[in-house]
């Protein structure tokens, strides 16, 4: 039984439909990237999963349960973080308090305390009373991810991470991810940048305009393949 899977999910925004039967599978300890153009329903995917946007109970299924109906706080509840677009950090806080606001509403056990976050995230360790608001986008996005990692999740969705920041933080960020990985946590990653997610990714699902256009182990899908299934020509 897969650990999370996505069964003909469809979401809307309003009248405009903005994912078509999405069916997408994740197994405990995996890695899977989300990948696509601007605006093919890859934000809209992981918003499915995490509650924001409510759908078919059986749409999104977690440990063999429906849950695509349920609210964004059980579902969290139940060990799904999101690490949103944009790190969305509370800006009247430091950046420890930021840290653990994300155990509010779920502390389970796992290897993930402050101080392993700490440990991961040296640079924001120095930063811990400092205002969110001071810090660089990699430290904030440092920030947000150790925000979800707190509630020690089964699952860790992460929304574009890479997004805007510099090649050097964009690689100490994504070999974090390798040391999430290894605690196991299994994780689903929404990324344009397709290089890097192909690296530490098990699988990919490739989508375009609300459609799954392509999926595969990385070592079974030619860069043509990725192409097509990305731009459609």
């Amino acid at each position: 039984m897969a650990l999370l899977e996505t069964r003909g999910l469809t979401a809307f925004y309003g009248d405009f439909q903005a994912l078509y039967g999405i069916d997408t599978m994740l197994q405990a300890g995996e890695t899977i990237a989300i990948i696509g153009a601007n605006g093919a329903g890859k934000s809209t995917y992981l918003k499915s999963i995490a509650g924001l946007i409510r759908g078919a109970a059986d749409s999104v299924r977690f440990e063999g349960a429906p849950i695509g109906a349920t609210s964004a706080a059980e579902i969290m509840k139940r060990g799904i973080a999101l690490v949103p677009e944009g790190r969305r950090l509370f800006p009247s806080l430091c950046v420890e308090e930021n840290l653990l606001v994300g155990r509010y509403g779920r502390e389970a056990p796992g290897p993930w305390s402050l101080g392993r976050i700490y440990e991961l995230f040296p640079g924001i360790k120095t930063r811990r009373n400092s205002a969110s608001t001071t810090l660089s986008g990699g430290e904030q996005q440092m920030v947000a991810i150790g925000r979800a990692l707190i509630s020690n999740p089964r699952v860790l969705l992460c929304d574009e991470i890479s997004l805007g920041l510099a090649p050097i933080v964009v690689r100490a960020l994504y070999e974090a991810l390798r040391h999430i990985k290894a605690a196991g946590t299994s994780m689903i990653l929404v990324e344009q940048d397709i290089a890097q997610a192909i690296k530490v990714s098990d699988r990919i699902y490739c989508f375009q305009e609300g459609r799954l256009s392509l999926s595969g182990r990385p070592s079974e899908l030619s860069r043509e393949q990725i192409h097509l299934a990305y731009f459609g020509t």
